[in-house]
């Protein structure tokens, strides 16, 4: 066997062990991603659980009140209480967002919402604004992406990120303020119906 051809098995050799590495560390970032997210949708099924407990309660003692007032003005009053249970447990929410622990799980959601933000703009030439305290994540993350540019403002947000194409034609918001506020009319249309609103 010639030099050549020694060399060239070792490199062949070195570069399966090395796609077998790479392939066996995806399947445990799938993994990992795909238990947080159902970690995550426990939580959230159990803070909505906890806004319809609470507006319940709520739309009960003010049913109670307006015995006498017509059913348009209870329907009304039952609408708004509803509407302010799941504002103020937005607010919490979001409280405890802020709040949050830059540790692995959170690198790992971050990640999570990179990826999904590039596949919306089906773009890989994109740019990437975040927030201040998520910068040097995101930095980390982004280096195993091609063409994508870390922006050097930031954006005021509780975290993820923003993606927009270099042109600036396309955009997607995947910040956890945008994710939020795209939850919120589920969650009333959900509150409305258990209230048979």
């Amino acid at each position: 066997m010639t030099y050549d051809a020694a060399l060239e098995k070792t490199v062949d050799k070195i570069l399966k062990q090395s796609e077998n590495k790479l392939l066996e560390n995806l399947k445990k970032s799938l993994d990992d991603s795909k238990k947080t997210l159902t970690d995550s949708l426990s939580s959230l099924e159990q803070e909505y659980e906890g806004i319809i407990a609470e507006g319940k309660k709520e739309a009960d003692k003010i049913q109670k009140q307006i015995v006498g007032s017509s059913a348009l003005e209870a329907r009304n009053k039952e609408i708004m209480l509803i509407e302010k249970s799941i504002g103020e447990v937005f607010d919490s929410a979001v409280e405890k967002l802020r709040e949050l622990k830059r540790n692995k799980d959170y690198t790992k959601h971050l990640t999570q919402l990179i990826d999904e933000a590039i596949k919306s703009i089906g773009m890989s030439d994109v740019i990437i604004t975040t927030n201040s305290k998520d910068k040097n994540i995101v930095k980390g993350i982004i280096k195993k992406y091609d063409g994508v540019t870390l922006s050097r403002d930031t954006i005021d947000c509780i975290g993820g990120v923003r993606v927009s194409s270099k042109d600036g034609s396309m955009n997607f918001d995947n910040t956890i303020d945008a994710r939020l506020e795209r939850l919120k009319p589920v969650l009333r249309k959900n509150a409305a119906t258990k209230f048979g609103l």
